[in-house]
């Protein structure tokens, strides 16, 4: 399982960004998808998550700034993220929960390679 992202980059305070991150596709299905980041000497923290049917769950730090969809056809997960401030400068990873067997509740996790986001002040 790969998961590919993309979207990242150089932005001022305020502006926005959209991140991608698409995952190959093949005998495993997918349940949970996420986003999470990670600053210089900072541990990987959870920015969002989303379920297959939508439910979505965010951080605090950014409810009401950023989006989590997924299109389910294409096991591709988004991340809108609008008013952007310095303090969301860090990478960000992709994270997809596979499972084999619809009969088992076993998921295996998976990250993308990360993409960076700077935002300047």
């Amino acid at each position: 399982v790969q998961l590919v992202e993309s979207g990242g980059g150089l932005v001022q305070t305020g502006d926005a960004l959209r991140l991608s991150c698409a995952a190959s596709k093949g005998t495993f299905s997918i349940d949970t998808m996420g986003w999470y980041r990670q600053a210089p000497g900072s541990q990987r923290d959870l920015v969002a998550t989303i379920s297959p049917g939508g439910s979505t769950n965010y951080a605090d730090s950014v409810k009401g700034r950023f989006t989590i969809s997924r299109d389910n056809a294409k096991n591709t997960v988004y991340l809108q993220m609008n008013s952007l401030t310095p303090e969301d400068t860090a990478v960000y990873f992709c994270n997809a929960r596979i499972y084999y067997s619809p009969s088992t509740s076993t998921r295996f996790n998976y990250w993308g390679q990360g993409t960076q986001v700077t935002v300047s002040s």
